[in-house]
């Protein structure tokens, strides 16, 4: 009895020791998730702005294998011993955590009960209600280079199975846009023998990406490209990620017509597919893939003299501004990675006019180099204010009392988001849901 006594006394001990590092992990892993909280408290991430993460308590076992997969960092937090969404506003849509969930209790939705997302219809296979008529990439909600690679395969995929080919003359398909997902969905057509045509309306590819900062940080993810390889990189820059879609284009052989914009998509005479109408003529294709983004345009204020020299929407050679008085408008990260490489040009005078009294939806690292710029003068911040008017050598603005400042200024950088296309959309016939917490479609 006594030797029983000791033999379970041992194996207490022993169960007890081997339990230590876990217990130990769980509360750091615990005090990291309060203080994510709190950090999305103060950033104010907690207001998602399109797909995001949300977690079913009822499934989920607390493992932590999607806080550890979330490639963006503190998008999900364990807080309770169980994972929570705590930065909303940070999710890209790349799905990881929802791929490695052991239980399937995280899906990605789009909007809120309380804050819709308007996007355009689309079906399983990408189709929109219009037959014949695809949306694939950003403009479907979903953000990350991976995801907009994968769901033009599919979709092209899905293309390649219908019966029939085009008669001589018209296309079996039109892709629209030569970002990541128009890339993608030109390579796989050519891989499935589809006569395509491939239009991109800047003279260079890169789509939304191309207007990013100098420099700027992409996250995407490990995934195979037909004719060309894997990219193997998790997150890559701008410049880095531009070079690679070149590289992609001259090893695949695939052709894109750059520098043409699509003005109209219609139902083509006959009923037999579509007429795309372009400045440099018309063509006939069976199907159409749109993989424009969900920028469409810059979003502009509206005031006098913003249609004049000096007045820019995006910042692609912040040198060319140095010894310049520049005013960057926004609160976003666009606006506040603009200012911080303007701010390291010698002698550039670098002012931030954002409508609110203080930053809200920056990653913490972009909050963090701003505010020490601030603290070192590089940038001066303009709290609660609103551009009213460029002037030639000045801007003008009105403070959260309304009162009109005029100050001497070169060139200002505005961004507050782009417009959603959906004028060109509706002119297609696509139809528009607002979604209030709608379960994204799995790719």
């Amino acid at each position: 009895m006594t030797e029983l006594v000791i033999i379970w006394a041992v194996a207490v001990v022993l169960a007890g020791g081997a339990m230590v590092p876990f217990v130990r992990k769980r509360r750091r892993l615990e005090h990291a998730g309060k203080e994510a909280e709190r950090k999305a408290i103060e950033y104010n991430l907690q207001e998602p702005q399109s797909l995001h993460p949300v977690v079913d308590p009822g499934l989920c076992a607390g493992c932590g294998a999607c806080v550890a997969a979330c490639p963006e960092g503190d998008v999900l937090a364990l807080v309770g011993m169980q994972p929570k969404a705590v930065a909303p506003a940070r999710c890209v849509g790349h799905g990881m955590c929802e791929r490695v969930c052991p239980t399937d209790a995280i899906t990605l939705v789009f909007g809120t009960e309380s804050r819709g997302v308007e996007l355009p219809r689309i079906k399983e296979n990408y189709e929109t209600n219009v037959a014949g008529l695809y949306i694939v990439g950003e403009l479907g909600g979903m953000g990350l280079v991976k995801n907009a690679f994968e769901q033009a395969r599919q979709c092209i995929e899905s293309i390649a199975r219908s019966p029939g080919r085009a008669p001589e003359g018209v296309y079996d398909v039109v892709i629209v846009g030569a970002g990541p997902a128009g890339l993608s969905a030109t390579i796989n057509a050519k891989k499935h023998g589809l006569r395509y045509v491939t239009f991109e309306k800047e003279p260079d590819l890169g789509g939304t990406v191309r207007r990013y900062p100098r420099r700027k940080l992409v996250m995407t993810h490990h995934f195979d490209v037909p004719g060309y390889g894997r990219l193997g990189f998790n997150e890559v820059r701008k410049e880095e990620l531009i070079d690679t879609w070149a590289d992609m284009v001259d090893r695949t052989g695939i052709e894109v017509e750059t520098g043409v914009s699509v003005e109209a998509i219609h139902p083509a005479p006959d009923g037999e597919g579509f007429v795309v109408e372009t400045p440099k003529g018309s063509v006939r294709a069976l199907r159409v893939v749109l993989a424009i983004g969900r920028r469409g345009t810059p979003r502009k204020l509206g005031i006098p003299g913003e249609g004049g020299d000096g007045v820019y929407y995006n910042l692609m050679e912040p040198e060319h501004f140095a010894g310049r008085r520049v005013t960057v408008v926004g609160g976003g990260d666009s606006a506040v990675e603009a200012a911080l490489l303007l701010a390291g040009q010698p002698g550039t005078a670098v002012r931030l006019s954002y409508r609110k009294a203080a930053l809200a939806r920056v990653k913490p690292r972009n909050r963090e180099r701003f505010d020490a710029a601030v603290e070192a003068g590089t940038i001066e911040p303009l709290w609660a204010t609103n551009l009213t008017a460029i002037g030639d050598g000045t801007v003008s603005y009105a403070d959260a009392e309304g009162t009109e400042h005029t100050i001497e200024n070169d060139d200002v950088f505005i961004f507050v988001g782009g417009e959603l296309p959906t004028a060109f959309l509706k002119s297609c016939g696509i139809a528009m849901d607002t979604h209030f917490g709608t379960p994204r479609i799995r790719s």
